[in-house]
């Protein structure tokens, strides 16, 4: 049974902490009733920045669900499938969307997540959030200022 994918191109908390109504409806999404989803934020395509995962955690703590990230950039994760596994809700956030899918392969992410997809779990992001999940894209991550078609995205499908 596959998931949902939700592809954002704005809003949300990264862009408007005060409107939480796309966030409300990612969560709305969680069909289980018997606890709250866990939603786990991927902030790869910023460098694992620390002010977006504060931001994420000061929107996603006022929610009904448990908050938690991923920070790969200066960690060691030895299980990548082991740092996906428990959770309901991928939400990655946005960026250079060719550095995150390098550092994803590099660290084997993109297989797990995959794999959550294909469970039934929620993908979803906002800019390198939300093409990270399909085939192809179009980036300006490949020469900055510049849209240049972005092969090779792991895809989900």
């Amino acid at each position: 049974m596959a998931g949902h994918i939700v592809a954002l191109g704005g809003g949300g908390f990264s862009m408007e902490p005060d409107n939480l109504a796309l966030d409300r409806y990612i969560l709305s999404l969680w069909r289980r009733s018997d606890r709250e989803p866990r939603v786990c934020f991927i902030p790869t395509a910023t460098g694992d920045s620390v002010d977006y995962i504060e931001r994420f955690y000061s929107a996603f703590e006022k929610l009904a669900c448990r908050p938690t990230h991923l920070a790969l950039i200066d960690s060691q994760i030895s299980d990548p499938r082991a740092a996906v596994l428990g959770n309901d809700i991928f939400y990655v956030g946005g960026g250079n969307t060719r550095d995150m899918l390098s550092v994803w392969r590099g660290r084997g992410l993109d297989q797990p997540l995959k794999e959550a997809w294909q469970a039934g779990k929620i993908l979803c992001g906002i800019s390198a959030g939300a093409i990270c999940w399909f085939e192809q894209a179009i980036s300006d991550s490949v020469v900055e200022g510049e849209l240049h078609p972005l092969c090779n995205v792991p895809d989900i499908h």
